[in-house]
């Protein structure tokens, strides 16, 4: 009896944290949601077929490709639908790593929302501008392969909510598939050494990659006047200046200089990188990195909507 109740509460706390993620998951989606809709009224998707590649493999049909990818040579030597997958589109997918570290949790009084929401809605709709057009997703240390569809849409916002462990800031070093293509999106306040490290890993594999820096306003600007007490996030330490205002200089320094590393390493390796502040609309944002991935076609089309 003692064991049947203590399964019973656990599987209440189980239920509780369900209902308290689905409360929360919604307003992320229908915001990503809005956002992939605004950026997609000025862009076409980016699927390209595979002209010329070589032979990969066959593969079951599945309820989200299309009859004409279909292989009916194939399929009529049995009783199933086959479709013919080449070396290209075996190797493109769009793999995502959203910073899970407890920095991404900060939203100062200057910014609507925290880092870590701002990026989960670049995330969401960025999957949602890609599934769109047929692009493979999946997210780095998930286990699942990369795939599309709306459901897939919906397994990532799920996992994008639970699937971190605190303190996880850099990506998980997994070998992904030649010519794949990652999105960073993190404050990117590790050391800039540990930083390329990942980047090293994934560019020696042939994987091409996108760093978005989400920053709130006040990391930036550091608007602060007179007496402030700072509060380390992910480390229990406080510090007390006197004048604020005084320091001002000196960490923006600081952090330009650390920026100037970033990119640095982006262009060592033929990596991008954009900065974008959870005080600016998102559309900005998904719209740079939408054109990192689509090529020059929507970069022009990216710089023609960021000038208006």
């Amino acid at each position: 009896m003692a064991e049947d109740r203590s399964k019973h509460s656990e599987w209440n706390d189980y239920r509780e944290q369900a209902e308290s993620l689905a409360a929360a998951l919604p307003p992320l989606l229908v915001e990503s949601e809005r956002v992939a809709n605004t950026v997609a009224q000025g862009v076409h998707g980016r699927r390209r077929i595979g002209v010329g590649e070589t032979f990969w493999e066959y593969r079951h049909h599945r309820p989200e490709d299309p009859l004409s990818a279909i292989d009916w040579r194939q399929s009529a030597k049995t009783d199933h639908l086959y479709v013919r997958k080449n070396e290209w589109e075996a190797a493109q997918s769009v793999w995502i790593w959203r910073d899970f570290s407890p920095s991404m949790n900060y939203a100062s009084d200057f910014a609507p929302c925290t880092k870590q929401d701002r990026a989960t809605i670049l995330a969401l709709a960025l999957c949602s501008l890609l599934v769109r057009g047929g692009e493979r997703i999946a997210l780095i240390g998930q286990p699942h392969p990369p795939s599309t569809g709306r459901a897939t849409l919906r397994r990532i916002a799920m996992a994008l909510s639970t699937g971190g462990k605190p303190g996880d800031s850099l990506p998980p070093l997994e070998p992904l598939p030649r010519f794949a293509q990652i999105v960073w999106l993190s404050d990117l306040l590790s050391p800039s050494k540990e930083i390329e490290k990942a980047v090293h890993f994934y560019a020696a594999r042939g994987v091409k990659g996108h760093l978005l820096q989400v920053f709130d306003p006040a990391e930036e600007d550091l608007p602060f006047e007179g007496r402030v007490r700072f509060e380390g996030v992910e480390e229990r330490s406080t510090i007390t200046v006197g004048r604020a205002e005084m320091w001002r200089d000196d960490y923006r320094r600081r952090l330009a200089l650390h920026r100037d590393a970033l990119e640095r390493i982006a262009q060592r390796y033929g990596w991008t990188s954009s900065i974008h502040r959870t005080d600016r609309p998102p559309e900005m944002a998904l719209l740079a990195l939408y054109a990192g991935l689509a090529g020059d076609t929507i970069a022009h089309l990216a710089g023609t909507y960021l000038r208006n």
